[in-house]
């Protein structure tokens, strides 16, 4: 499991104070209210960043930290992760998963049957939909819902799926 979870991008600055636009990769903006400290992945380091403002501007949050107070000091991050570590993540509730922990799992069918990898999580608004790669090489659309992923277990790194008529067409 990943030590850090991605909550925002560096979209660009915000005036000349320091402030960044983030571009949120959370399922609640409003979490950014909550957040006292944020780690920069700079690609080369992670730095501590603490949170001193918070605002919002369509869908977008606008964050001050203590350690910028100049438009050019933090330019440079524009395109940078935002993370918090598994501490500091939201609590899930029963069934919900991060993205990055389903990501690489191995798709199985309820037969036990190995059908391929889950490569991605689209989030379409009425359910999810696991993308996943076949052993074939083939690219599937899975639905989250009860009818179609029977379980996820993350320390097996398995989900078991049932394969629906018209799925593989």
């Amino acid at each position: 499991m990943e030590e850090f979870l991605r909550v925002g991008v560096i979209s660009s600055t915000h005036g000349i104070r320091g402030e960044v636009k983030v571009y949120p990769t959370t399922d609640d903006i409003a979490r950014f209210q909550d957040l006292k400290e944020v780690w920069l992945d700079t690609k080369r380091e992670k730095q501590l960043l603490h949170v001193t403002g918070v605002k919002f501007f369509k869908n977008m949050a606008i964050l001050r930290f203590k350690e910028f107070s100049d438009i050019n000091e933090i330019e440079k991050y524009k395109g940078c992760d935002l993370l918090v570590d598994r501490a500091h993540a939201v609590k899930l509730e029963e069934g919900e998963y991060f993205i990055a922990d389903l990501l690489g799992l191995a798709v199985v069918t309820e037969d036990g049957e190995a059908f391929g990898t889950l490569e991605d999580v689209m989030q379409t608004g009425a359910n999810d939909v696991y993308v996943v790669r076949t052993n074939e090489g083939k690219e599937v659309l899975l639905p989250v819902i009860p009818d179609c992923v029977l379980d996820v277990n993350l320390e097996e790194k398995r989900v078991t799926v049932h394969i629906m008529d018209g799925l593989l067409d």
